[in-house]
């Protein structure tokens, strides 16, 4: 009798798992498959009647710049930053990335000055307000002044040497 009842418990727990995992893995969940639907509709809607700034924007990634802060002493810290551009439609980013070598000589000479005067450094931190404004109005410069809608610092890092 004890046997028996331990296989039943058995076949009940196994039953359970398997039942449990046949949900948890095959079935999708209607609740998140239906909210999804609605966000990506909102979406489309929001690009579709957003008018000509939200539709076809695009961005344009940079490669990363690294940038030594010399003082004194020497070579302080270094700067690493990953700049995207953001442009309204195709013809804007392939300008964007036929002209990426200037962007980046001209972010770079910028940059190398006003962090080695530490006037975009405050206690040491770099002050990123300072340097966004810095590099919207160089890109303006290179690219013209309706190309680029914005200039998106996607990561800003410092080490210490």
């Amino acid at each position: 009798m004890r046997k028996v009842i331990i296989g039943l418990v058995a076949l009940f727990l196994l039953g359970g798992g398997g039942a449990g995992a046949y949900f948890f893995f095959f079935k999708p969940a209607e609740a998140s498959g239906v909210e999804g639907e609605i966000e990506d509709e909102e979406h489309a809607e929001k690009a579709d009647h957003g008018g000509g700034h939200g539709a076809g924007m695009e961005f344009v990634e940079l490669d990363p710049l690294v940038l030594p802060i010399v003082d004194n002493s020497g070579v302080s810290q270094v700067v690493s930053m990953v700049i995207s551009i953001e442009v309204d439609g195709a013809s804007a980013a392939e300008k964007v990335k036929t002209m990426s070598p200037r962007l980046k000589d001209s972010y770079i000479q910028d940059m190398y000055g006003v962090l080695n005067e530490h006037a975009a450094l405050k206690g040491g931190v770099i002050q990123v307000n300072t340097i966004k404004k810095r590099l919207r109005k160089l890109t303006d410069k290179v690219l013209g002044e309706d190309v680029a809608q914005d200039v998106l610092l996607q990561v800003v890092q410092q080490r210490p040497i």
